[in-house]
């Protein structure tokens, strides 16, 4: 086995994955959007069940890796759609924080470059529902960040999907002759 043979790179594009996972669901917990935070869970485990597989040469466990990997391609399709409001799709909708709360993206006020201004006056809080930070401009707007995301994820995924299924292949192989 080489080292840049199939089994070494999916590991390699697991532990991509695994990285870039984290780093998404750290900031879907700062934006408290629970519907990505639950899928993003998932994805973590299905992950680690994949570069299982493919360390201990468990066709099985790639197998379910493939089998989430076209949901997780769904996925960041979906997210995608929401925020450029394709389909009937709104980036104002709750949907990502199932309704449980107003919250949004983590982007929106913190992007690169934002300028936000600080609390307006002593009169906020008699307002209804006051906003304590006002976001005046940023370079790249949240929702372009977020579509960011959903294509590094595609792209890895994407990849990701070639090479498991050589290796089940490739695994399918070594273990009828292994049974043998």
């Amino acid at each position: 086995m080489g080292c840049c043979s199939a089994r070494c790179m999916l590991i390699l594009l697991c532990c991509l994955q695994l990285i870039t996972a984290l780093e998404r669901q750290v900031f879907d917990f700062l934006g408290y959007q629970w519907a990505p935070i639950m899928i993003n869970f998932f994805h973590i485990i299905m992950v680690i069940l994949g570069l299982f597989g493919a360390i201990q040469y468990r066709s099985r466990y790639v197998i379910m890796y493939l089998l989430w990997t076209l949901l997780w391609v769904g996925w960041n399709v979906f997210v995608s759609c929401l925020y450029l409001d394709l389909g009937g799709l709104s980036k104002d909708s709750d949907i990502l924080s199932l309704g449980v709360s107003s919250h949004r993206s983590w982007w929106k006020d913190n992007g690169p470059g934002c300028e936000s201004e600080g609390l307006p006056s002593a009169e906020w809080h008699n307002q209804q529902n006051p906003e304590l930070t006002t976001v005046l401009s940023c370079w790249l707007e949240y929702q372009y960040i977020e579509i960011l995301h959903c294509i590094v994820q595609l792209l890895v995924s994407l990849l990701g999907f070639v090479y498991a299924c050589y290796v089940v292949c490739t695994f399918s192989d070594e273990e009828d002759s292994y049974y043998k």
